[in-house]
């Protein structure tokens, strides 16, 4: 896979974070995940834009995977916690073994590289301010919400992104 094509994935990885995160928060109840999701989904949109622009592209093409499995978190608890679980533990650490994978095996230019380190750098600041957000909750202890909440990691590690989001395999 080229440069271009890893590109493309990865945008297609941000834009369904930004879609999913961006429709998300007028619907949630709790306004501090109201809050962070809307910032989260601004800068996962910035990224997605970013690359966009690089590659010329001016459609959104987002992954159908991680939008099912971040909508599926949406549908599963109104308050926003398990969508901004899903970002931040299910979604992102796959999304950031992938922005590693196209650093190390793909051969990028200098402004191809400042793009992959300006989507990990934003994605980890993401996954930082939502930790913090969520730091003085109470932790969840219902267990079908922690059922469903595998199920949204299980759906990932199904179709093929166990370890990342698929980038050049």
């Amino acid at each position: 896979m080229g440069s271009r094509e890893a590109l493309a994935h990865l945008a297609a990885c941000f834009d369904a974070i930004y879609r999913v995160l961006g429709e998300a928060a007028p619907t949630l109840t709790n306004d501090a995940y109201v809050v962070r999701t809307f910032e989260s989904a601004r800068a996962m949109g910035e990224v997605a834009v970013a690359l966009r622009d690089f590659l010329e592209v001016e459609e959104d093409a987002p992954l159908s995977r991680v939008v099912r499995v971040l909508e599926d978190a949406v549908a599963g608890d109104a308050t926003g916690a398990m969508v901004l679980f899903c970002f931040v533990v299910v979604v992102g650490p796959r999304l950031l073994v992938s922005l590693r994978d196209v650093r190390e095996d793909v051969v990028l230019s200098e402004a191809e590289l400042a793009l992959t380190n300006l989507a990990s750098g934003a994605l980890v600041a993401e996954i930082l301010a939502v930790g913090e957000v969520a730091r003085d909750a109470e932790a969840e202890e219902d267990e079908a919400w922690q059922e469903r909440a595998r199920g949204l990691s299980l759906a990932l590690d199904d179709a093929g992104y166990a370890d990342n989001l698929g980038v050049y395999r």
